[in-house]
């Protein structure tokens, strides 16, 4: 029976753990650049903008039309075909740049197409990255809360037996107590977190298993004492030159400009060409004739879509210095947060951290030994629990911030 209960046991961790894959940060990303699906829809994006492309450079087709005689009223015969038939053929001719104008257009939008695509992936691969930091964080409080727990529940076990005899008074009790409902509800709250972020890099990285991240203590280091390269200044200029969002928006007075010269030359009138043949309703018999069509441009026939994709133009370049102006206080804003929280977190030193846990222990092993009160073990408990979560926080809001003006910046800035 105890094989049996061991058997039984053995495959439902199997079963658990199967439902988990431990993955580098580097195996997140290659997952999501092959299976995200924001990703691959966005892509066609730009394979419809090459279609417009095509599409903008395929001209008119040419016309034609032809006539046989219905009722010879001399003859009085119907459908006096071989006495009475005519056909012409005509193509219509793009004058003053038309189809030059909108292949430029069209060339245009591709261009924001691929921006907005680079964009779109730069924006998802950072909500990967803070996703994947917000796992390693949120696990590491798992771990520390789940081993207060355990120990505090012992504890607390213990206890109630004493007070169920009368040897503990009962307010000790409830202070114990206390503490174990602080932890749970930590855990609860890490728990919801955990599962959120799971979520996320299920959508993300398109993975059905939960995600555990594998990072080492060496590469989580380098993560978190990497510097941005340059000053502010420096930031901001690279932000402008990279910042796929904002190249957009002055790419869009471009394509604004080329839409609004593309609407100008449809002003001018286009010219139908064609040849005609008669064969006796003509001046002369089977005539061939030159066929020359052009309208009279007595008005400017799109002269409302004209001052439309003027104004669109102005409207652009206002939104461009706006984009510019919100770009240079985001990055500023970003590199600033990321500064706070650096400096924050290494106002620390390592033995400030090593001496946390050493009197964690010695705390935990002079209260076995009754050398310490019940209330100088909880108040120091209590003190400890919320030290341990405000560290690994710190810990992740560096990473998160500093993710956050790479997103930015969109360019290599952290060595």
């Amino acid at each position: 029976m105890n094989k049996i209960t061991t058997l039984v046991l053995s495959v439902s961790a199997f079963v658990c753990l199967s439902g988990q894959q431990q993955m580098s940060l580097q195996d997140c990303e290659l997952a999501f650049q092959k299976n995200n699906l924001q990703v691959l829809a966005a892509q066609y994006n730009i394979n419809m903008a090459d279609a417009d492309i095509i599409q903008a450079k395929i001209w008119e087709l040419p016309q034609i039309s032809g006539y046989v005689n219905a009722y010879n009223p001399e003859d009085k015969r119907a459908f006096d075909v071989g006495r009475a038939k005519g056909a012409e053929i005509t193509q219509l001719i793009y004058l003053g740049g038309k189809k030059k104008n909108e292949i430029q257009f069209a060339k245009s939008n591709k261009e924001l197409s691929q921006l907005q695509f680079n964009q779109l992936l730069v924006d998802l691969r950072s909500q990967l990255r803070e996703t994947y930091y917000n796992l390693i964080y949120e696990q590491k409080k798992q771990i520390s809360i789940d081993g207060q727990l355990k120990y505090m529940n012992e504890l607390l076990a213990a206890y109630k037996i004493q007070t169920d005899k009368g040897n503990i008074s009962l307010k000790d009790y409830v202070r114990l107590q206390s503490i174990v409902i602080q932890l749970n509800n930590d855990k609860i709250e890490i728990n919801n977190n955990i599962l959120a972020f799971q979520q996320n890099m299920k959508i993300l990285t398109g993975n059905s298993n939960n995600i555990l991240p594998n990072i080492s203590k060496l590469d989580e280091n380098d993560i978190l004492i990497s510097q941005p390269f340059g000053d502010l200044e420096i930031l901001k200029e690279k932000a402008l030159v990279n910042n796929a969002d904002y190249l957009y928006n002055l790419r869009l007075i471009e394509n604004s400009k080329l839409f609004a010269q593309w609407q100008k030359s449809l002003n001018t009138p286009d010219l139908n060409l064609g040849a005609e043949y008669d064969q006796n309703s003509g001046t002369f018999r089977n005539e061939i004739n030159l066929k020359v069509g052009i309208p009279i441009p007595l008005w400017k026939v799109n002269k409302g879509n004209v001052e439309k994709a003027k104004y669109a133009i102005q409207q652009n370049e206002k939104n461009s210095e706006y984009q510019k102006l919100n770009l240079e206080t985001q990055v500023e804003s970003a590199y600033q947060t990321w500064k706070n929280q650096y400096d924050q977190y290494f106002e620390l030193k390592p033995v400030d951290v090593e001496n946390l846990n050493t009197v964690y222990n010695g705390i935990l092993k002079n209260f076995r030994s009754g050398n310490i009160s019940l209330m100088d073990f909880t108040d120091f408990l209590e003190s400890y629990r919320q030290t341990v979560l405000q560290i690994y926080e710190m810990k992740k809001q560096i990473m998160i911030s500093a993710e956050q003006l790479n997103q930015l910046v969109q360019t290599k800035i952290f060595y």
